[in-house]
């Protein structure tokens, strides 16, 4: 059983996206628990009911128009069903940025007739199980007749639409990947999936439909939420007030089976993964890839190769050149002032392309927010990162340090020392949590590697 973690997500239904907190399944005194930001209310029958029934015990869950309105509730209110959580106190003190969810954890209820109408690639099968998964978890934590199991057959459930349609065999081959929809038989059960969504989908979402609170506990109005087909990706403002802004994301995949803290992708700007998608082959087909990076004195885009596995940025002389936007980095690019990738064989197609250059999430490297969980466990959080969660800001260092010519931090990232230990310990064991003196050790380590790499980057305009 995985460690106690709490992850953002967003739930997008009837062109509206609302944000809310979920807690993967954990054990507590030897029971399994999982559970959504929600609470129970008392809702009143139908009005034009002839024969109007007293209000009942509804479980909801509370949905929000921005993760800005969701920090501020877990920041102001105790009222609901993760109050109790073990990490809980750490959740409530996270700003926006901290409960942005990330792209895993984002569920389109609107979009699921579209997938199924495709070919069963990679995407289109994990995007579907993955969306009805969770609609399976809600239903399992709203339901309201599991608590009354005892005066109920053992198929009692309200929500029977999704019942059925879990039940179905092709939509548990979901879980098996694409390959369970190859060949003949596969395409048969790819038309199964097709079939079953459109015989139950609809009741689906109603049954749902009636268990999600788009009041924000009443904090909020249905008509503050933008319509999810024109709203734009959430960029976070750096220039908002500290105390509604927090660096670190929350709930990357790895954080559902480590915690409630992980580091991978936490960057700062935030764009359309279509468009990320696209922008990527044509920077994969000439060998540089966008990079972004954040440290104390801000957060710039560049980009990296590797000439004879040997890491080099656009820069000159061990020094790194960082800018605020993709745009602003374009515009250098198209430029003509010589740098360390003018003599790279690509270079000219880089110089020339309306690509613009988007920074993949295993190419953005938040030096900040590791410094920043690594305080919290030492400061008593312990269990709540992984080692594995030091990989991705490490290998972003490394090649910083070894295009800048630094090679203390490799000393720093040595095998022997705390650092290097930690790191090593993350490529053993993915899901072992840092104790809060392993932590204590390591943080030093980290914000000297850190200052070091400060010193050599180069912010332009």
């Amino acid at each position: 059983m995985a460690r106690p973690s709490i992850v953002p997500i967003a739930l997008t239904l009837d062109d509206r996206t609302g944000y809310t907190l979920w807690a993967p399944p954990w054990e507590e005194d030897g029971e399994e628990w999982q559970a959504f930001l929600g609470t129970t209310v008392e809702v009143r029958s139908d009005i034009n009911d002839d024969d109007p029934e007293a209000p009942v015990p509804t479980a909801v869950v509370h949905l929000f128009p921005s993760p800005a309105a969701l920090a501020a509730f877990c920041r102001a209110s105790t009222d609901h069903d993760l109050a109790d959580h073990p990490v809980w106190p750490v959740v409530a003190g996270l700003g926006a940025a901290g409960l942005t969810p990330d792209e895993d954890h984002r569920f389109d209820l609107d979009g699921v007739y579209d997938i199924a109408a495709e070919d069963p690639d990679r995407w289109a099968v994990e995007e579907l199980a993955v969306t009805i998964d969770i609609v399976s978890r809600l239903a399992e934590c709203l339901d309201a007749d599991d608590e009354d199991e005892d005066d109920l057959d053992d198929d009692g459930t309200e929500f029977e639409a999704v019942a059925e349609l879990v039940a179905k065999p092709e939509i548990g081959s979901l879980g098996l990947g694409a390959e369970a929809f190859i060949g003949r038989s596969g395409e048969d059960a790819w038309a199964g999936v097709g079939g079953a969504l459109d015989d139950l989908w609809e009741d689906v979402v109603e049954e749902l439909g009636e268990h999600l609170d788009w009041t924000g506990a009443g904090t909020v109005a249905v008509a503050d939420y933008p319509s999810a087909s024109e709203s734009a990706p959430i960029v976070v403002d750096e220039d908002e007030d500290d105390d509604d802004i927090e660096p670190v994301d929350v709930g990357t995949p790895a954080a559902a089976t480590a915690g409630v803290r992980t580091i991978a992708g936490g960057g700062r700007l935030v764009h359309d993964p279509a468009a990320v998608a696209a922008a990527a082959e044509f920077w994969e087909a000439v060998g540089i890839l966008p990079v972004e990076v954040v440290v104390p004195d801000g957060a710039g885009v560049t980009l990296r190769c590797y000439v004879d596995d040997v890491a080099r940025f656009l820069g000159r002389d061990g020094e790194v050149f960082l800018f605020d936007t993709p745009a602003d980095l374009a515009r250098f690019c198209a430029g003509t002032e010589t740098h360390d990738l003018s003599e790279i064989a690509s270079w000219p197609e880089v110089a020339v392309t309306d690509t613009l250059p988007l920074p993949a999430d295993q190419d953005r490297f938040d030096l900040v927010g590791l410094a920043e969980v690594l305080g919290e466990v030492a400061d008593g959080a312990a269990g709540l990162v992984s080692h594995a969660a030091l990989a991705q800001p490490v290998e972003g260092a490394r090649d910083l340090a070894e295009y800048g010519r630094l090679p203390r931090v490799e000393e720093l990232l040595a095998p022997s020392a705390p650092l290097g230990q930690a790191v090593a310990r993350g490529e053993r064991e993915p899901d072992a949590t840092l104790h809060q003196a392993d932590a204590a050790a390591v943080r030093p380590a980290w914000d000297e590697v850190v200052t070091l790499i400060s010193g050599k980057l180069v912010f332009r305009g």
